[in-house]
This record gives C-alpha cells, structure tokens and sequence, in this order.
C-alpha cells in the first residue's frame, strides 16, 4: 500500500469509485428491467390463456373443433407478436385442435409421466416457454395476478387459483408456446444502454482526474526528490519555485526540516563520540563478568561432581539398613511361624522391597529427567499385582479407619505384558497420598479400560478420596519437582515433592497420561493410563469355584463402592447375591427369611469401624446364624485377638480388607474339602520342535539351553555368527534365539546372512541382549528380527515368545502354569537357602534365573566369582588407556553374565554403565559410576566364599 504514488491514489479515488459504482447501478437497473419483462410477458400469457381455457369448456364438452379452431385461431392472430403457437388437448394428452399445424406439439404436451393440476402453469425452455392450463367442467374464479413478486413461482398459483370447497373435473388442458426472442432482445437492448452509460461516466471522470494528477505531482515529485537529496547526506538541497495553496506551506516545510536536520547531525556526532567512549568502558566490565562466570561455571561442575559421588554414596548408605532388614524378615520367614506372623513378615519383605525401589527411583531422578528410562516389557498378572499393591497400603488406611477397596472391571483381561514395577510405582504413589491426605471417610480404586485392540489395551486406574482437597492454585503447581500443594502440607505430611514428577512421566513413557479433579475439603480423584500389549497365556490358575455356582450369598456392606466391587465378583462367580445395605435392612432380611423358612448357603459381613468391630460384628453373627451355616467376615483390622473372638462366635474365618477375588475364593471353599492342589508341579508337555540359542557367553549358553529344553524337545548351541550361519545352511530349525554383540560375527550381520543364504530364511528370529536402550527395540525390528528379549530372560516371556512363534496348545495347557505362591519340585521352601546377603548375592534370583536348578545356579555363580578379578583388572587398565571401545566390550560381556546371576547390586550398576556408555557418556564423566562399580564387584568377590559354603552345607 505505501508503494503506490500520488497518481495511484488520485485514480483509486476518483476513476475507480466512480466506475464501480456506474457499473454497478447498470447492472441493478439491467437486472430490474430484466424482472419487469419476464413479469410482463407472464402477465400478458396468463391473461390470454386462462380466459381461452373458460371459453374452450362447451366446445370440448360438445366436440365442436371448429369452433374451437375459430377460436384458437382468431386468439393466435390477435396475439401473434408473442404467440408462436396455441394447441387444446382432451384429458388424455391427445391433440385436439391446434392454431398452427407446423409447430412443435410435443414440447408443449405434457411429458409422460406428468399430471396437470388444476391451476395454470408454465415451462421455460431456452428459446420458449410453454404455458398450460386446465379446461375444467365447472368455472374456478380466477384470481387476477397483479403486482405479485415472481409469476415463475408455482406455488403462488397453487394458493390462488385453486378452490378450497371443491375439485372440479379436468376436461382437457390449453397449451400456448410464447416465443423468448423478442423478450431477450429487449432485456439486451436495456443492459447495453445501462452500460453505456456507465462507461461514458466513468470517461468523463477519468479526465477531471488526470487534470488534477499534472497540477499536483508534478510539484510533488520535485519534493521528492529533493528529500531523497536531504537522505543522501546533501543537506544544502531546497526546494524551489512558487506553488500553489497548501503545496506552497508544504514546500516551506520541507526547506524548515533540511534546515533542522543539518542542526541535528552536528549534535548527533558529539553524542556519538560520547557513547563511543562509554561503550568501551562497559566492555571492559563485561571481560571482568565473563571471568568470573568462567569461575562460578567451573566451581558449578565440580559441585555436582561431588553430587554424584554423594548419591553414589548415599545409595549405599540408604540400601545398606534396608537390605539388612530384607534378608533378616528372610531368615525369619524360614523359622516356624504362625499364619498371622508369616503374613506380617511377607508384607515388610514386599514393603522393604518396595522401598528399596522407591529409593533407587529417587536417587535415579536426574536420569529420568534426561530421557533415559527404559520400560520393560515383562509378563504380569494385573489383579495379581494391583491386589497385592493395595495389601502393602491397606493397613496405613485401616490404622485411620479410613475404608480402602479396588474395583476391577471382570471383563478385563488378567495376563498382560508391560512394566509391571513402573505401574506399581505409580499405583502405589497414588494410592498413599490419597491415604496421607484423606483424614476420614474412603479411598476408591477402580480400573477401567479406555481402549481396546486385539493386541494392545489403554488401561486407566482412578484413585478417589474423601480428604482435604487443593485449591484452584495448590493445582497448578502439584506436578512440579520438589512441590507439594504448599509449604504448611510439607510440614504436616512430609514427602519429596517427586512423587508425582515422576509418575507423570513414568505414565508418558508408557505411552499414557495422568490428570486429577480436586475440590477444596471435599476430595480429590487422581488418574492415569497405560498402554499393555494383551497376553493370549494365562499367567495364573483360574479360580477353581464351579461348586459355588446357583448357591446363594447374603452380603452385608454399608460402603457403596466396596460392597458394588465385591458383588460383582460373587456375581461373576454365578452367585445368587443378596446384598444388605445397613442393619436395619439386615434385621428385615433375616425377619422374613426366618419366617418364610429360608436360609442362605454363605453369609460375608463387611466391616469398617475397628473401634467397635467386636460388639457389633457379635450381635450381627448372632442374628444371622439361625439362617446360615457359613460366616465370613471381612474387617479393617489385622489383629489377631479380634480373629480368634469373633470366630469364637460363630465366625468360620475373618478376611481382613480389602478382599481380592483369591481370598474370597479359599474363603468360601467347603469345609470338607480335601483337595490339596498345587501340591507338586503337573507334568509338562515337550514340544518337539529344534531351536537354535546363539550367544558368545559360554554361561548364557548353558542357561538359555536349560530353560528350553524344559518346554522343547532339542537345543542346538552355537557361540558365534558364523557357526550359526554354517548350521542353519544344513539344518531348519523352528526358532533362533539370537544374542547381538557377538565375535566373528555380530547378531545384526548374522541375521542377514541367515536370510539370504540359508534354508531358515523364514524361520522366526528372537534378539536376546542383556541391555536395552530406548528406541533399541524398534531399531531390531527395522533390522528384521520377529520379536526382542532382554536378559536376564524370564521363564514366563520365554514361554510366551514360544507360545506366539509355536503351536502352543501341543506342550502346555492352562492347568499347567505353576502358582504364585509354590516352590519349585525338589525344591521345598525349607530345604532352599533363601538367602539375600545385602542383595550382593540374591541366592533366590540365582535359582530363579537358573530355572530353579540348584547345581547350574551354583556352577553360573562360582563361574562368574571366578571371572571377577580377571574382568576388574582389565576394566580397570582399559580405564587408565582411556580405551572406551574396550570398556563397552567388558562391561557388555560381564552384563551378560550378571544377567543369569543372583547379584542384583552388580547387575544393576552394569546394566547403568553400558546404558551411558552406548549414549556417549565419557569415561571421565562417569568416574562416580565406575567407582560404585569396583565396588560391588568387591563385595561379590569377599562374599561369595560364605554363601558357597552355605550352599554346600545346605545341599549335603
């Protein structure tokens, strides 16, 4: 817009205007005379037709055509400067009389198919139009058609021209064909004008402007330049010459304005020699503050060096006490114990490990905040897992008397494959802030699923309080580091401010979210998804509880949510569920049971208050009894005195809450039931199927061979690529476990080999790699691998990998699986040295990792204890030569080994190590790592000599 000149705008405002709005009255003028003819020539056609139609009624009734024909005729002549022709046609469509015998009589028939109705209508081809109306037995009044808007709108005709009291008898209809070449001539004649004379006005104006553009920029222009002259530096340049009006005062102006500039750019200069000066002086102060940043940033990186070295130590100290109390309540739990006791003693184990996790979680938050966490992908239980979550919370809510309970949608799938920990994780950190701030009333969990696929499910679990609530501010800062709603929440209930940080990225990473609704002193309802993939093996034994199909159930419960999630269990189970909302509900049950003669086969009493838990539940057993013969009670207390009084009373046991499906399930099994299942391991079937485990570590070798051929019939080894890729020319085998560092040959290059020159170019091939990296596993299946493993290889996803890749039903069955809670055949829990020395050396992971085999568990643990000098030594040297190469091949090689051993410490900072190693960390960077390291291998080397001799004890 500013680009355009004077003579521009003096022809946008004056020529273009002018000739918009000219052309633009010529138009609406065209257009209204354009109207004002079609309405004529409609007028005149209705006028001459509908009187024609009332005077052709007797002629037709009598089949006079010659008086018709007079009449059509004399019309036709009359009327000939629009009328091309005039046709009379009987009831059926016939032709019976027509003005000109040359003329098109089909076009003004009515077409096939076509009615006539009783009022007149019209046609409109391009070069006529067709008007018809009908010869009817009696006479309609005609209403006269003036100064209507539209005679083209037939629905104005339909509403005044037809009769309301009756319909009368269509004899016929007349047809005229009026010609549209006159009437286009007169309408092109009208807009020809219109713009004529809108040109010649928009001429006329175009010259009074071209006359006032040479009056005013001609002046103008020599203004122009003369400024540009000014901008140029030549501020002598004036204008000149003797203007007229306003140009004359602009004129002045403009020489008033050189003038003053010449002025200013002599005091400009002296401020700029000024600032020049003082420009100087500030940059000296700035080589000053770069110095000391240079200082402050040095002294910043040695201060979180020391940080490191800290954490490093403090992960220590912290695990030290834990780790003492975890393998003490282990040693106890092999003593004779009471159920009470065991039970007590298993919740700190899972607590204490809980902890443990929570810990490791906190010191690893810097990690988390570089995007380096790894998600496991790991066969879980969902009831399982989620069930015994809340056993561990429980008793910190029932110490409030605050009522806990969880609601699992039944149609969700159980076995799934995720992390498991990390769901835990924030399961757990939700669950007990929503006790810490709930000071009475309930905490409510209920998983639902928001998404569901044949492969993966979107799984959402809710966490609704009673308690304190947030305010609108508290609520946007409850996701920020090291913050809690305020400061007076951190001295009553304490914690880090991590706790959330950490679950809504850990619930990103697992490809969901987290949110919450609060509202001050009135509650909070906290939430998060995540993404599983669905696990077509059943990881558990299904509940045996067909006896308790048809037979009937009173259940008492006054809270709602736990009284709806437990119905629905029994309800699942085919139960016949009588559910009893409070006392006074039950005393009417019980009433008419008694007097109709009825009785309940189960009898579940839920119970909430342990402050007077023993008087009430007394005379609610007491009241029951004479229409039950099987009492169960559920209560938020673990005591055992209140157990032992109420089942004193009548009582058969007393759960404590919150009720999962598998203590009900023992709870309600008949009392002469003398079934003892899972006594020992069901015998299991052996696909006969060869698969080929490749890896270049003689003990993973060893390890990986034992698993298999617990479900295979044949395991062929090889410890390098090419060896694998000379057998699988001669040999096809039905999968191919495949580690990836490898000598001679990497995993990567073995593959390709595999399928491009082999006779197991089709044969499913599974990556196995003691370490994963974010990202690494879509990088295996890019590369062509069928599935992904990480180490230490877990006997579940080894099944399930076989299960997917092999005809599963042929060596395993449902019954098959081995419960949670049995030890292994040969290996009772009080022959097992369960032993976690500090979790240096986890005697219980060693077996499990050695498929319960205690000889290959010892034979791995001896070898790796062997081999831990030799590796210090040379990690050690590679360090000092600052050979990175060198160290990532060690410390993947000991990776490896630690993967298929009890030694969870040391696992854990390898697996670390080689994560910073393979994203680039430098050796010098992770000096505080390294010494963490040779730490833990010193550990295992000092005691590996007790546990063997324990071992060796045990087993003689």
């Amino acid at each position: 817009m500013h680009k355009k000149s004077l003579k521009d705008w003096v022809i946008l405002i004056t020529i273009i205007p002018t000739g918009i709005i000219a052309f633009g009255l010529a138009g609406y003028f065209s257009y209204s005379r354009h109207i004002e003819l079609d309405n004529f020539i409609n007028q005149r056609a209705f006028s001459i037709i509908e009187p024609l139609a009332i005077m052709s009624k007797e002629p037709l009734i009598n089949k006079d055509r010659e008086q018709l024909r007079q009449l059509i005729g004399f019309t036709h002549r009359t009327q000939s400067s629009i009328v091309d022709s005039i046709v009379i046609f009987t009831n059926d469509n016939q032709i019976f009389v027509t003005s000109a015998y040359h003329g098109n009589t089909d076009l003004m028939r009515i077409r096939q198919g076509g009615r006539l109705v009783d009022y007149t209508q019209l046609e409109e081809t391009d070069e006529f139009i067709i008007y018809r109306s009908p010869i009817l037995e009696e006479q309609l009044p005609v209403t006269t058609l003036q100064n209507k808007k539209s005679l083209n709108d037939s629905a104005y005709y339909s509403s005044n021209n037809t009769n309301s009291v009756s319909q009368p008898k269509q004899l016929g209809y007349v047809a005229i064909q009026v010609n549209k070449n006159r009437l286009k001539f007169e309408q092109q004649s009208q807009t020809i004008i219109a713009f004529s004379i809108a040109l010649l006005g928009t001429l006329l104006s175009a010259l009074f402007a071209l006359k006032l553009i040479r009056q005013v920029t001609k002046p103008i222009k020599s203004m122009v330049q003369a400024i540009d002259r000014v901008r140029e530096g030549k501020l002598e340049s004036r204008v000149s010459g003797q203007l007229m009006g306003e140009l004359n005062f602009l004129k002045a102006g403009i020489n008033a304005m050189a003038q003053s500039i010449h002025g200013y750019q002599n005091e400009m200069q002296a401020s700029i020699d000024q600032a020049t000066i003082d420009l100087r002086e500030s940059l000296e102060q700035f080589e000053i503050q770069n110095v000391e940043l240079s200082i402050a940033k040095r002294k910043a990186q040695e201060a979180n060096k020391v940080k490191s070295e800290f954490l490093a130590n403090m992960s220590h100290e912290l695990r030290t006490p834990l780790n003492g109390v975890i393998g003490f309540t282990r040693q106890v739990l092999k003593t004779p114990l009471s159920d009470s006791q065991r039970d007590y003693l298993q919740t700190i184990d899972r607590s204490a490990n809980n902890l443990l996790t929570i810990i490791n979680d906190i010191l690893d938050f810097s990690k988390l905040d570089a995007g380096k966490m790894v998600i496991e992908s790991i066969p879980f239980s969902l009831r399982e897992s989620l069930e015994e979550t809340l056993a561990l919370l429980a008793p910190a809510a029932h110490k409030k008397d605050i009522e806990i309970s969880i609601n699992i949608k039944q149609n969700l799938p159980d076995s799934l494959v995720g992390d498991i920990m990390r769901i835990k994780q924030i399961a757990t950190n939700l669950i007990s802030n929503a006790i810490k701030f709930t000071p009475q009333g309930s905490v409510e969990i209920d998983v639902t699923s928001e998404q569901v696929n044949q492969k993966h499910i979107l799984l959402k679990l809710a966490v609704t309080d009673t308690g304190i609530g947030m305010t609108d501010k508290q609520q946007r800062t409850i996701f920020d580091a090291f913050t809690q709603a305020d400061q007076s929440i951190t001295r009553l209930y304490g914690g880090t401010g991590l706790g959330l940080v950490i679950c809504q990225r850990l619930a990103r990473e697992m490809s969901g979210n987290i949110g919450f609704t609060s509202t001050k002193n009135q509650g909070s309802s906290f939430w998060f998804t995540f993404q599983c993939e669905i696990n077509p093996m059943p990881l558990i034994i299904e509940l045996d509880n067909h006896h308790l199909a048809n037979k009937s159930i009173l259940f008492y419960e006054e809270h709602d949510h736990c009284r709806d999630a437990i119905s629905s269990t029994l309800t699942h189970w085919q139960m016949n569920v009588t559910s009893v909302v409070n006392i006074h509900q039950l005393e009417q049950i019980v009433a008419h049971a008694k007097e109709e003669g009825l009785s309940y086969d189960y009898t579940l009493i839920g119970h909430s208050k342990t402050a007077t838990a023993l008087s009430e539940l007394k005379k609610i057993i007491t009241l029951v009894t004479p229409i039950t013969p099987s009492i169960h009670l559920a209560l938020n207390s673990n005591s055992p005195s209140l157990h032992e009084a109420l089942t004193a009373n009548g009582a058969i046991n007393c759960l404590s809450k919150p009720i999962n499906a598998s203590k009900l399930s023992r709870a309600l099994q008949p009392l002469n039931d003398n079934k003892q299942p899972f006594s020992s391991l069901p015998e299991k079937k052996i696909l006969p199927i060869k698969v080929l485990a490749v890896d270049d570590n003689e003990a993973n070798l060893k390890l990986i061979k034992a698993l298999l051929l617990e479900q295979i019939a044949e395991v062929v080894l090889a410890d390098n690529g090419h060896d694998a890729v000379e057998l699988c020319k001669n040999e096809h085998f039905a999968l191919i476990f495949m580690d990836i560092q490898m000598p001679v040959m990497d995993g990567i290059s073995t593959l390709k080999s595999i399928r491009q020159n082999s006779v197991n170019d089709e044969t499913p091939i599974i990556a196995v790699t003691a370490h994963a990296l974010s990202g690494e596993k879509e990088k295996m299946y890019q590369q062509g691998f069928n599935a992904y493993m990480t180490k230490p290889i877990d006997e579940t996803m080894l099944r399930h990998i076989i299960y997917e890749y092999c005809d599963f039903s042929h060596f395993i069955t449902e019954k098959e699986q081995l419960p949670n809670n049995m030890p292994p055949e040969g290996m009772q829990t009080d022959e097992t040295p369960s032993m976690k020395e500090n979790t240096v050396i986890d005697w219980s992971l060693a077996l499990k990792r050695a498929a319960n085999k205690v000889d290959l568990a010892k034979e791995m643990l001896e070898g790796l204890v062997e081999s831990l000098p030799t590796t210090h030594d040379s990690i050690n040297e590679a360090i000092s030569n600052n050979d990175t190469e060198q160290v990532k091949r060690l410390i993947h090689k000991l990776n490896g080994a630690c993967c298929y051993t009890g030694t969870p410490n040391l696992s854990k900072i390898t697996t670390q190590l080689e994560t910073q190693l393979k994203i680039g960390g430098s050796l010098t960077e992770l000096e505080p790592e390294f010494m963490e390291f040779f730490e833990h291998i010193e550990q295992v080397i000092n005691k590996a000599p007790s546990v063997l001799k324990t071992l060796n004890a045990k087993v003689t």
